[in-house]
């Protein structure tokens, strides 16, 4: 096969997250695994397609897609996976079949609801949840009991320590006359970050509900109900 400059055509990691809706990493795993063949040769970790290369995954080719995106307002008590775990039933279960190879942008735990993406396009996903895109996600959270001023201060001028490192949210009352409901803003996205942050000071987040996520936002979609987006 002849040698492509460096600077031809695109990338074959970029080139399968767009078509297959995965990740860049997930496709240079397809690559590592001798999967992909451009105009039948095995391809290697760095190679890069014309357009008129023909690509294949597993002797299947690789075509253009249309790319969907999908907002949902996730109920609490579904796990955002394509399995079920134990009893607890799937998101995919609220969405009609065709939507099904749509993937999850990040995550809400079970206990969580509110907005989450779904998309087959993977580098719109790769762009939504890695840390130097810097995301904001806009949460509603309400705690079981006051969040002292004190503890206040420490989350939102200090950050409290966790496991896997400080945690800093910005926090804004929902009403001056209550202290257990908040609005948490924050630009990570660590597994159950804020339930972990407010459980170091004693405190256990009995709802969490996000409303937004970068550009997007849940606006009037109902709970457990959908709606294709556009993207910005």
């Amino acid at each position: 096969m002849e040698e492509k400059s460096s600077t031809e055509g695109d990338r074959l990691n970029k080139y399968l997250a767009l078509r297959l809706g995965i990740s860049r990493r997930e496709a240079d795993l397809y690559i590592e695994k001798k999967r992909v063949v451009i105009n039948g040769e095995v391809a290697t970790l760095g190679a890069r397609v014309l357009p008129d290369d023909s690509v294949t995954v597993d002797n299947q080719p690789v075509g253009e897609v249309a790319f969907e995106y999908m907002a949902l307002n996730k109920p609490k008590g579904y796990v955002s996976s394509r399995h079920s775990q134990g009893d607890v039933p799937t998101l995919y279960t609220l969405l009609p079949n065709n939507y099904h190879t749509l993937k999850p942008v990040g995550r809400l735990d079970k206990d969580s609801s509110g907005l989450i993406l779904l998309t087959n396009d993977g580098d719109f996903a790769y762009h939504m949840t890695h840390p130097k895109f810097y995301k904001t996600k806009i949460y509603k959270v309400r705690l079981s009991r006051d969040l002292e001023p004190l503890h206040q201060q420490m989350i939102s001028d200090y950050g409290v320590q966790l496991e896997d490192g400080p945690s800093k949210l910005s926090l804004e009352r929902l009403s001056e006359n209550d202290r257990k409901e908040w609005t948490v803003t924050m630009h990570e996205g660590r597994n159950r970050q804020i339930r972990r942050t407010f459980a170091s000071l004693g405190y256990t987040v009995i709802k969490l509900h996000r409303t937004n996520f970068g550009d997007y936002a849940l606006g009037d979609i109902k709970l457990g109900e959908y709606r294709t987006i556009k993207i910005s």
